[in-house]
């Protein structure tokens, strides 16, 4: 953990990349900015160091600004006990985003491009991201929160995808052309 002025950096170790909008800017609605984005999966065994870590860095956040403490939903770091998703027990999360592109590199540091097809949701990455204090007073309907900045994705080794959503031939029965046989 690196601190700097109003932010501290974390890197993140061999953790699952979920999310990813790494080579081209995402918007989620219409009021907010594109921006690059991740989420990192963290296992609470596994990853116990590196979640105490960025827990302390936000304890010194809030301490530095003189915040005794935020609700959940102001936080980056989630953890996944309190999801309805079974699949986030376990775990904490933590998403990331950048106005800029964040840097994308392979196991030797070689630059990796979305045509590459190397990273995507489930893969293991080292990530580098930042968790930094928000309270703009040019914007007080934002609030006082805790963010986290992306700096860096690492390509570490595959992993099980993640569902993509997508259908395949096979998930589909053939039927005959009868107004009333759907297939199914």
């Amino acid at each position: 953990m690196s601190e700097k002025s109003n932010n501290v950096v974390i890197k993140l170790p061999r953790v699952r990349l979920s999310f990813p909008s790494l080579f081209q800017p995402t918007q989620f609605d219409e009021k907010a900015k594109a921006k690059y984005c991740a989420t990192f999966i963290l296992d609470k065994v596994e990853h116990a160091a590196t979640i105490k870590e960025m827990q302390k860095a936000i304890a010194t956040l809030l301490a530095d600004n003189k915040v005794k403490s935020l609700s959940p939903e102001r936080i980056a770091l989630k953890d996944g006990d309190e999801s309805e998703r079974e699949e986030d027990h376990g775990k904490y999360l933590i998403k990331a985003s950048s106005d800029k592109r964040p840097l994308v590199i392979d196991r030797d540091k070689t630059p990796i491009t979305q045509a590459d097809e190397k990273i995507y949701a489930g893969c293991y990455v080292n990530g580098i991201i930042s968790i930094w204090f928000q309270n703009d007073p040019k914007h007080p309907e934002w609030g006082k929160r805790l963010n986290s900045a992306l700096s860096g994705v690492q390509f570490v080794a595959d992993g099980e995808p993640f569902a993509s959503g997508s259908a395949s031939v096979d998930d589909f029965d053939a039927f005959g052309d009868e107004d009333d046989d759907i297939g199914f």
